[in-house]
């Protein structure tokens, strides 16, 4: 966390070249400060043995155990010297289960000499099945104690080991006791490391210094030394952080902007008066602090989140007319043209003659609503870029289009981004800096995200809540149809989707992926893979087929289990134009079954649609099929969404799928999808858990380290924003603030 000199030590200089490379290339470590903050996994006690049982398949792992039995064969071999090989076959065992050893040729002497039954040592190597039974082949290994000559060699295990073994995140290349050595070599250097927290916050909580934290960390004698540095190393990581996040929101209460008052009879009432329902409280509140906000001389930088269906778009559109009612222009950011079309039709909807300003019948307060994107034609971009330009289309409504250098607008006084996580941080700043003063900013997520994530991904944004559905709203019943088990029940999933349609509703199917002659199997499975914002990687056998493709799953729906229906296609790869006659066909319910990608995945309004296949449900995360479940169920009549898999009913697929089924609370999907995947890095654009800043907090468990690392960052960047009096935090933040995180919270 934090470097000073010593710690700025480059590893190439301490280790040598070969191991530092290694440790840059597989594991992103450059300095001697980057060493000593990796920090172990786990640790193992000397007198206690792991869990042969539970190891998991094709993975690098470490164990610790001991060899029960050591057999050396030989057998022909044209390749051997004299004509025999060899092959040293050693079974250890730790108490819960046994696993072979496999060494050959000239691998097997050293090992040979070694492993004796009874002898004890650490093996690290990648878990294969040999003969149906788990091997390790050719594994690494240290010994863990020194035989009868209690010399050198027990010694420097001694030395490293110490009375807990730590057992640190490693690579195949790199095994955990070498890094662990390397880490001893450096741990001198702790001692120079200059302290980030004040000193007030650290005695007032009883924590240890930063030295004493990093030489508990790495050489515990007992479990409360690794406690008192974890407590250290959590409210490290968790203040610093919250620090960065308060400087941001310092930083933007500083800058100007112009207020956005709705006049007292303008657009915005003449819009609510014709509103054939009213508002739910929660959609009340979230205005309330939203106009609260557009109010003032400051750029209001505000979450907007909610539950899927919980009205989110009629809560912007109600800031964006409430911003052309003082003046101004307000657009919204969409994700894709799908979406883009499909709020414009609907905020045209809602609005009326309200949306036909300048035209023959547009009422008093009237505006206009002008649609952007990149597939719109010469003549009809023109005219939309006209609009923008002198300030005639107060809503505008486009897809990074927006964001080209011809577009200007006349006075843009509000951003509305929907869905954050698909937008990259250049996107989102050339927009923002198209207004004359920073424009006021909302973003919207339909991905409800627990508290700790908001204020740690978010913490730089103030928070709304929309967690209440509007009334009307039906309940929408899940189910998960284990297709492999129980091939009958997939049969009566499509009988179901006919009664719906026979009821005069209508049905979406998804599958993962497309599937053209273009789209070659491996191929269309990488990039239906890589396409999953939240994917979880496939297990088992579902995994050896290609995912289901649109294009066949539609085929064979319409001449199987679902002919005579109108059954039409929608997918990325369609024409822009296409697409949108497929939703309008779909919207005025001429279409009975939609076989669609994701590409339906958020936003898409058709309260006639009623029943969802999703094929292939394992290959989506928990929270994109909580997305995808609410398209339907958006009526009065009831919502059905039937998860479809093939993966065993003990696979953890298949308990994912369970958790989404069994639960429509979007938050408490979104912990449990966070407790699968890991954080991610919570500074970084990456969502996954490969990387992340984050090493011993974990964002759901510490929700109250958070919390409170909160309120003291706050407190002490109102205090001193420059944080003069505290050099440490200051280099803390460098050191966690490479130039990618920095920009990632300049732009927001």
């Amino acid at each position: 966390m934090d470097l000073v000199p010593a710690l700025r030590e480059p590893l190439k200089k301490v280790l040598g070249p070969a191991t530092a490379k290694v440790m840059a290339e597989h594991l992103g470590l450059h300095t001697v400060g980057d060493l000593l903050h990796h920090y172990p996994r786990r640790y193992e006690e000397r007198g206690q043995l792991t869990h042969l049982a539970d190891l998991p398949m094709d993975e690098h792992v470490t164990v610790v155990a001991q060899v029960a039995d050591a057999r050396l064969h030989t057998f022909a071999s044209s390749k051997a010297p004299r004509g025999k090989g060899q092959r040293l076959e050693v079974t250890i065992t730790d108490g819960s289960g046994r696993l072979q050893l496999v060494f050959f040729g000239n691998g097997v002497h050293k090992p040979h000499k070694e492993l004796l039954p009874g002898t004890r040592a650490m093996f690290a190597g990648k878990v294969s099945v040999f003969n149906r039974r788990l091997q390790l082949a050719h594994p690494a290994y240290e010994l863990l104690r020194g035989g009868d000559d209690e010399g050198d060699a027990a010694e420097s295990v001694e030395s490293w080991a110490g009375a807990l073994i730590p057992l640190y995140p490693a690579t195949a290349k790199l095994e955990s006791w070498k890094l662990a050595k390397a880490i001893q070599t450096v741990l001198p250097s702790a001692q120079e490391a200059v302290d980030p927290l004040p000193g007030s916050l650290r005695e007032g909580r009883g924590l240890v210094s930063l030295p004493e934290a990093l030489l508990k960390i790495h050489r515990p004698h007992t479990k409360a030394d690794i406690e008192d540095a974890r407590a250290r190393l959590k409210w490290d990581e968790a203040f610093v952080l919250q620090v960065a996040l308060a400087r941001r929101r310092h930083a933007e209460s500083q800058l100007p902007a112009v207020p956005r008052k709705p006049g007292a009879d303008g657009l915005l009432t003449a819009f609510d008066d014709r509103l054939p329902f009213t508002l739910t409280d929660g959609q009340q509140k979230v205005s309330r602090e939203i106009f609260d906000d557009l109010a003032t001389d400051h750029p209001m930088h505000r979450l907007l989140q909610g539950e899927v269906g919980s009205g989110k778009t009629l809560v912007a559109l109600r800031a964006m007319l409430a911003v052309v009612d003082s003046g101004g222009q307000a657009v919204m950011l969409a994700p894709t043209e799908v979406l883009a079309q499909q709020h414009h039709r609907s905020v045209v909807e809602m609005m009326g003659e309200l949306a036909e300003g300048g035209m023959l019948g547009g009422a008093e307060h009237a505006t206009k609503v002008v649609l952007l994107t990149g597939s719109m034609g010469a003549a009809a971009r023109r005219h939309a870029l006209l609009d923008l330009a002198t300030g005639e289309a107060g809503v505008v409504i486009g897809t990074h289009a927006l964001i080209e250098d011809k577009v200007q607008f006349h006075d843009l006084g509000l951003v509305v981004v929907d869905e954050q996580h698909r937008f990259g941080v250049e996107q989102r700043d050339a927009l923002r800096g198209k207004g004359k003063q920073p424009p006021h900013l909302l973003v919207m997520t339909a991905t409800p995200i627990p508290r700790t994530v908001a204020m740690t991904v978010f913490g730089d944004l103030e928070t709304s809540v929309l967690d209440q559905l509007p009334a009307g709203r039906s309940p929408i019943a899940s189910h998960v149809v284990p297709a492999a088990d129980k091939p009958h029940f997939l049969a009566r999933a499509w009988e179901r989707v006919r009664e719906e349609v026979s009821n005069g509703h209508q049905a979406y199917v998804v599958c993962p992926r497309i599937g053209d002659e273009d789209d070659a199997p491996e191929k269309g499975a990488k990039q239906a893979k890589q396409s999953q914002q939240s994917q979880q990687p496939p297990e088992g056998d579902a995994d050896k087929r290609p995912p289901l493709a649109v294009l066949d799953v539609a085929d064979g729906l319409a001449k199987g289990p679902l002919q005579g229906l109108k059954v039409e296609v929608l997918h990325g790869r369609m024409q822009p134009d296409d697409k949108d006659a497929v939703m309008r066909r779909f919207a005025a319910g001429e279409t009975d079954v939609l076989v669609a990608t994701t590409v339906i995945e958020v936003g898409v309004n058709v309260p006639n649609a009623t029943a969802m296949v999703i094929m292939d449900a394992d290959r989506f995360g928990v929270s994109q099929l909580h997305q995808l479940r609410g398209r339907v169920g958006r009526g009065s009549a009831p919502g059905l969404c039937l998860l479809v898999s093939e993966m065993p009913e003990a696979s953890a697929a298949r308990q994912r799928l369970t958790a989404v089924a069994s639960t429509r609370d979007g938050f408490e999907l979104s912990r449990i999808d966070l407790e699968q995947r890991r954080e991610g890095d919570v500074l970084g654009q990456a969502q996954s858990g490969a990387r992340t800043s984050l090493r011993v907090l974990a964002v759901i468990e510490d929700e109250e380290i958070i919390a409170e690392a909160r309120q003291e960052a706050a407190a002490v960047v109102a205090a001193d924003p420059e944080l003069t009096g505290l050099p440490g935090l200051r280099t803390a933040l460098e050191a966690l603030l490479d130039d990618e995180r920095e920009q990632y919270l300049e732009k927001g």
